[in-house]
């Protein structure tokens, strides 16, 4: 969606799993057009949100091999032929992953990078990015418990990873099976201040991004694009050197001292509310987090 403002900054806003590009739907209006929220106007964005391939309205995908790398080519390719040669980039979960390898391959185009993490990703130490030697008794007891509950949690990823095929015809036959699958994510990765997943998040916008993957038959095609890039050979997390942002929420001091504990990313924020679908959780501090990080990065 175009910004009226013709200053305006276009920015790539990626969605994860198992979100739609409904995760964006409160952002857009303060992003784009500010001075009708209590906005200043030089913090106005030109917003794209693409569907993920297989995912919402990137669907059918006509063949295989899309998977983290692939899309972010595609993603780079789309911004140009909309007349974007220079942007700045936004996601959480999959889109926390396009979004620093758009920085780390097109550092010429990409003006900065912002994502969204939460505390959970504690418990992908030791897998995703090493545990830091220099953490205490007491905190290594903490990341052991935050990768328990882990791999409690990550059967999800485990069969979408290996066999896609087999939970993707349960998802594109039964719409309680579908609704099931995602709300159970909702409920246990949203901020457990909230006691029931439409706490956390609206309910009418949760059922909204439900709908998206029933009325599409995306259940599947969203299960075999976990699968492509779980066999792709390519890292969640691409160091680039461009300017990079990260907004933790439900946030632990902890992930910090592991993630960045020289404390080399330029901007670094943290808040009590929201969990991992932050967008959703909380939309006004995020839209406030990407408006300051953005703001020296438009000149």
């Amino acid at each position: 969606m175009r910004s009226p403002e013709p200053g305006a900054l276009p920015l790539l806003m990626t969605h994860g799993y198992p979100s739609s590009v409904v995760e964006f739907a409160e952002l857009v209006g303060p992003l784009t057009d500010p001075r009708s929220h209590d906005g200043d106007p030089a913090d106005a964005f030109h917003v794209v949100v693409p569907s993920l391939p297989g995912f919402g309205f990137s669907t059918p995908v006509r063949g295989s091999g899309w998977e983290l790398g692939r899309t972010t080519e595609a993603f780079a390719e789309l911004m140009l032929r909309l007349g974007y040669d220079r942007y700045g980039a936004h996601g959480g979960d999959i889109g926390a992953g396009v979004t620093g390898r758009l920085g780390a391959t097109r550092p010429d185009q990409v003006v900065g990078t912002h994502v969204t993490s939460d505390r959970g990703s504690l418990g992908l130490a030791g897998e995703q990015f090493p545990v830091p030697d220099h953490l205490t008794d007491d905190e290594r007891a903490q990341v052991e418990r935050e990768r328990e509950r882990w791999i409690a949690e990550r059967g999800y990823l485990e069969l979408q990873s290996h066999r896609p095929a087999t939970i993707g015809y349960a998802l594109t036959d039964s719409p309680v099976g579908q609704l099931a699958w995602i709300g159970e994510k909702f409920q246990t990765w949203t901020n457990p201040a909230a006691e029931t997943p439409d706490e956390a998040v609206d309910r009418d916008q949760l059922l909204t991004n439900v709908s998206v993957y029933w009325f599409t038959r995306s259940g599947a095609s969203a299960a075999r694009f976990l699968y492509e890039t779980a066999h792709s050979g390519l890292d969640w997390v691409a160091p680039s050197s461009v300017p990079t942002g990260w907004a933790v929420f439900n946030t632990d001091p902890l992930l910090r001292r592991i993630i960045d504990p020289e404390h080399r990313i330029e901007h670094w924020s943290e808040f009590a509310e929201g969990g991992h679908f932050a967008a959703m959780e909380a939309p006004a501090l995020l839209v406030e987090d990407l408006r300051t990080f953005f703001r020296t990065l438009r000149t």
